[in-house]
């Protein structure tokens, strides 16, 4: 087995959906969006969203408005919400390893559990692996992903849409994103 399956670093569930409901909004940008068309275009769990979205909200990534003429905007423009800031905002521990975390202030436990946490190669690795992971996401805006596949998948879902997809395929918009680089 290989380290890589080991140590495979995964965002949450709740990432996930912080950053599909980023995209959906970045998508619908000049219109307020309802949770539930949100929830509706992903097929996700209404309940778990509003959770994320008044996260997000907090965090200065969404404008949320109640009432009749209420719902969800972005809260600044796409090229201004970095990636990296959206995933540190909505991810509670970002440790690779036990070893990893920081101490609990009230026990003072942390990062036990190994006799090597003291002096360990392998932690000074999985840091440097897990900075770079962050150095790509800090380097990427939620514009940077907004490409033609996802903005034509995105429109085609939303409410009142009968315009079907378009054959690009992400495979495409991956190949037009290097051409550009």
């Amino acid at each position: 087995m290989s380290i890589w399956h080991i140590f495979c670093m995964r965002l949450t569930l709740y990432t996930d959906y912080a950053l599909r409901t980023l995209l959906y909004l970045g998508v619908h940008a000049g219109r307020r969006v309802s949770i539930r068309e949100v929830a509706d275009a992903y097929g996700i769990s209404e309940n778990h969203l509003v959770k994320v979205i008044h996260h997000l909200g907090r965090g200065g990534f969404v404008d949320t408005l109640r009432g009749r003429n209420g719902g969800l905007m972005l809260a600044r423009p796409p090229a201004e919400i970095c990636i990296g800031d959206v995933v540190r905002h909505t991810e509670d521990d970002m440790a690779l390893v036990g070893c990893m975390t920081e101490p609990d202030k009230e026990s003072g436990r942390g990062g036990e559990g190994c006799i090597l946490a003291q002096a360990c190669t392998l932690r000074g690795v999985l840091g440097e692996a897990l900075g770079a992971f962050m150095t790509v996401l800090d380097g990427r805006t939620l514009a940077d992903l907004l490409q033609p596949y996802e903005r034509q998948t995105l429109r085609a879902v939303a409410p009142g849409s009968i315009k079907p997809v378009e054959n690009v395929s992400a495979d495409t918009t991956i190949k037009a994103r290097q051409t550009a680089e």
